[in-house]
């Protein structure tokens, strides 16, 4: 069963026999505010999608794992960056609450972004009203929705596992932490250093892809951001880990298609899906 805010968030709830899972996707978000303005060609700015992860990962709920995924675009607003990651420089104006610039803001790539690789998102400064008005109705809605499911599965059971995923070039660019021109894994695993999940649980997801084949990093080049870290509290049974998959593997990169490697990767994770939900369980019985 699905539930829908037009524009804003798509949630699947579980079939058959619950898992204490919550799956979300929160970049792979393609349908374009009318006030978004941006500068840069559709074409550059889509770029900046993890198009598809939504689809790779729909078999969380016939395995009992709920899967939400942001339909906006985290070129819009980026759900996966702190509230006051601010960069003030695209402002019209000082902005009139807390600003906490993160280290991605250098790069162009804080709440709001302001540069992708094919040059500045616009041409124009952004006023505080419009900033509000997409934490309001994007952001925060979908904070919303992610936290209460967490909570519904932890209130289950004493404890919830929540697999952040995204999918990342197959060679880094000008706003990549590692910076430009380096090839990418096929996975890398982020739990920021042991610290937003058990290590079982990431050393369970790194030898499942290993397994099948998969070359695998752990927290390098990604460790995870905004949210595996606001909603992780593992000493408490709340364990969140991020999933980066090289696009590569699934699609044109350029035209922005599934090639010919979508169905198997498909495959593959939907077998890491039943093999994370058959964990949580097991840790819960």
């Amino acid at each position: 069963m699905a539930h829908i805010i037009p524009g804003i968030l798509q949630r699947h709830d579980p079939d058959g026999e619950w898992a204490p899972v919550v799956f979300d996707s929160p970049h792979s978000g393609c349908i374009y505010p009318d006030d978004f303005n941006h500068a840069l060609p559709q074409s550059a700015v889509r770029q900046t999608e993890d198009a598809f992860v939504d689809r790779l990962y729909e078999a969380a709920p016939d395995h009992g794992a709920v899967l939400l995924h942001a339909l906006f675009p985290r070129s819009y607003i980026d759900p996966n960056r702190a509230p006051d990651d601010i960069d003030e420089t695209l402002l019209d104006a000082p902005w009139p609450g807390a600003v906490n610039p993160g280290p991605k803001v250098a790069l162009g790539v804080g709440l709001i972004p302001k540069r992708e690789p094919g040059g500045q998102m616009y041409d124009r400064s952004l006023s505080v009203a419009e900033v509000r008005r997409r934490l309001d109705r994007y952001y925060w809605p979908y904070h919303r929705e992610l936290e209460q499911l967490l909570d519904d599965s932890y209130s289950r059971c004493g404890a919830v596992w929540h697999v952040n995923c995204h999918s990342m070039p197959s060679v880094s660019t000008e706003v990549s932490p590692e910076g430009p021109g380096v090839t990418r894994p096929d996975f890398c695993i982020g739990d920021r250093d042991t610290t937003t999940c058990h290590r079982t649980f990431t050393e369970m997801v790194t030898e499942t892809l290993r397994t099948m084949g998969y070359r695998v990093t752990v927290n390098n080049p990604y460790k995870g951001v905004e949210l595996i870290q606001r909603y992780a509290r593992p000493a408490g049974g709340r364990h969140s880990l991020q999933i980066e998959v090289n696009r590569a593997l699934y699609m044109d990169e350029e035209s922005i298609e599934p090639n010919g490697g979508f169905a198997a990767l498909k495959q593959d994770l939907d077998r890491l899906v039943e093999a994370i939900c058959l964990f949580a369980r097991e840790q819960v019985n």
